[in-house]
C-alpha cells in the first residue's frame, strides 16, 4: 500500500490531507465540549443543528464548485480554501453564543465543500493505475481515521494540560500546513472540458449522472446507510459518554477513538479484499452489519450504565467504524468507473453533495431524537433507515455489472468520430465499450449483455 507514496505529488497531497485532518479531529472534540459548556444536556441538539448547517453548505456549494472547477487553477482553489478554514478555526475559541457556532461552522464547511471534491478528483489523475488508485483510497481512508483515532488521543493528552480552546489553535496549524504542502506539489493539468451549457446545467450534470447510473444510485443508498450509523457516533457520543455513562471529557476521545480504530483496521484489509471480491460484494456485506450493530446499541443503552456496557459500546463503535470504512473506501473506484475523465470533478462533487444530503437528514435526526426520546429509540430509528437503504442498494446494483456494455446510437450521423467501431443495425449504430453517461450516452442501456455478445469486443 505504501508504494504509492513514492509518487512525489501524491505524497505531498496525502501529507496535506493528514495534517488537515489531524487539526479537524482536534476541532471535533473541542466543538463537542464547547457545545456542552454552552448548552449542557441540550448539547446533542446544538451539535445536530450545527452539523445540519454543515451539510447544507456541502449540499448547496459542492455542485457549483464542480461546475466551475476547470475555470480556477486547482492549486489556487485548494490553498485559498485551506486558509479560509484556518481563519475560521482561529475564531472558534472566542465563541460565546450558539448562533456564533452555527455561523462559523457554515463558513468553515463552505470552504471544505469547495476543497474536498477538487482534491478527490485530482488523485485518480495523479495515480491512473487501478491498483495504485485502490491503495490511495485506502491510504485516504486511513487519513480520515486519524481524525477519529490519533487526533482524539492527542486531544485527550492536551486536555490534561490545557483548556479545550487551545485545540482550535491546533486546527489552524493543520490547515495552514495543508496549504503549504499543496503549494509544494506539482498538480496535473485537468482534462479539458467541452462546455455545453451554463454553470447551472453543468452543476446538474453530476446529479443526472447519479440518477442514470445503477451502481451510482446504489452508492448513494449505501451513503445513507453509513450516515444513519455514523450520525449516532458523531452527534450522540458526547451525551452518551457524559450524560448516560457519567464519564469524563477524556472518555469522549476514547469513544471516538474506538470508531477510528475499527475504521483503520478495515482500511488496512481492504486492498487485499478488493483483489478477491467485487466492490459490490464488499460494500453490501459491510452495510448489512450496520443495522445489526445499531440494534445492539439500543439494547445496551436501554440498560443501567456500568463498566461492562461501556466496553460493549466501545466495541460497537469499533464495529460501526469498520463497516463504514468498508462501504466508503471503494466508493472512489465506483465513481471512477462510472464517469469519463473530464467529468470526474463533477462526479465527485455530486457524490460529495448527495452523500452529505444523507447526513443532513441523519445528523439532526440523531440529535433531536436523543434529546427528546432517548438513545435507545434513536438507535432503533437509525437502524431501520440503515437496513432500508442497504436493501435499496442491493436492488439497484445489478449482481452482474460489466464496464463494457453494448448499446445503440439511433441519433448520431454516419461518420461521427464516436462511431468508428460501430456496425449498422435496424435500430441505429451498435457497438460496445466502457459505458458512462456523457454527451453521447444519456441513459443506461437495456439488454446490454445481449447486444454486447452480438458486437463482440470493441473499445
Amino acid at each position: 500500500m505504501l508504494v504509492v507514496l513514492r509518487n512525489r505529488t501524491y505524497r505531498h497531497l496525502f501529507t496535506a490531507q493528514v495534517v488537515a485532518l489531524l487539526g479537524t479531529g482536534l476541532a471535533t472534540v473541542a466543538l463537542s465540549l464547547l457545545a456542552y459548556d454552552i448548552a449542557g444536556d441540550d448539547a446533542s441538539a446544538v451539535l445536530g443543528t450545527a452539523l445540519a448547517i454543515k451539510m447544507v453548505a456541502y449540499v448547496a456549494i459542492a455542485p457549483v464548485v464542480g461546475a466551475v472547477a476547470d475555470r480556477i487553477p486547482r492549486r489556487v482553489l485548494l490553498v485559498v480554501t485551506d486558509l479560509v478554514r484556518a481563519g475560521v478555526a482561529l475564531a472558534l475559541p472566542f465563541v460565546t453564543q450558539v448562533w456564533q457556532i452555527h455561523l462559523l461552522i457554515f463558513l468553515l464547511q463552505a470552504a471544505s465543500a469547495a476543497f474536498t471534491p477538487v482534491f478527490q478528483a485530482t488523485i485518480p489523475e495523479v495515480l491512473p493505475a487501478e491498483r495504485d488508485y485502490t491503495n490511495a483510497l485506502s491510504m485516504s481512508r486511513l487519513a480520515y481515521d486519524l481524525e477519529s483515532l490519533f487526533s482524539p488521543a492527542l486531544a485527550a493528552g492536551l486536555l490534561a494540560l490545557l483548556s479545550y480552546n487551545w485545540l482550535f489553535v491546533g486546527t489552524t496549524v493543520g490547515f495552514v500546513s495543508s496549504a503549504a504542502l499543496v503549494v509544494s506539489a506539482v498538480l496535473p493539468k485537468p482534462v479539458p472540458v467541452e462546455r455545453t451549457g451554463g454553470i447551472h446545467a453543468r452543476a446538474a450534470f453530476g446529479i443526472r449522472l447519479f440518477r442514470a447510473t445503477p451502481r451510482l444510485r446504489a452508492l448513494l443508498a449505501l451513503d445513507l446507510a453509513v450516515a444513519a450509523a455514523g450520525a449516532i457516533v458523531f452527534v450522540d457520543t458526547v451525551v452518551m459518554t457524559r450524560g448516560h455513562f457519567h464519564r469524563s471529557a477524556g472518555a469522549v476521545s476514547v469513544a471516538l477513538g474506538a470508531y477510528g480504530a475499527g475504521s483503520m483496521v478495515a482500511a488496512l484489509l481492504l486492498p487485499r479484499l478488493l483483489r478477491r471480491f467485487t466492490d459490490r460484494a464488499v460494500m453490501l456485506s459491510a452495510a448489512l452489519a450496520l443495522p445489526v450493530v445499531l440494534v445492539a446499541v439500543g439494547v445496551i443503552t436501554a440498560g443501567a450504565p456500568d463498566t461492562r456496557s461501556w466496553i460493549l459500546i466501545l466495541l460497537a463503535w469499533a464495529a460501526v467504524g469498520a463497516a463504514c470504512s468498508a462501504v466508503l473506501t471503494p466508493g472512489g473506484r465506483v465513481i471512477r468507473r462510472s464517469a469519463g475523465d473530464a467529468d470526474l470533478p463533477a462526479a465527485f462533487a455530486a457524490q460529495f453533495s448527495l452523500s452529505h444530503g444523507c447526513w443532513l437528514l441523519t445528523y439532526p435526526l440523531a440529535g433531536w431524537l436523543a434529546a427528546g426520546k432517548g438513545l435507545s429509540t434513536t438507535s432503533a430509528v437509525l437502524g431501520v433507515i440503515a437496513l432500508s437503504a442497504t436493501a435499496a442498494a442491493a436492488a439497484s446494483w445489478p449482481s452482474r455489472d460489466p464496464e463494457r456494455l453494448g448499446h445503440v446510437h439511433p441519433d448520431l450521423p454516419a461518420g461521427h468520430p464516436h462511431l468508428s467501431d460501430a456496425v449498422r443495425s435496424d435500430a441505429g449504430w451498435r457497438h460496445r465499450h466502457h459505458y458512462v453517461i456523457d454527451r453521447h450516452h444519456h441513459r443506461w442501456p437495456t439488454g446490454a449483455s445481449v447486444a454486447g455478445r452480438r458486437v463482440g469486443s470493441a473499445r
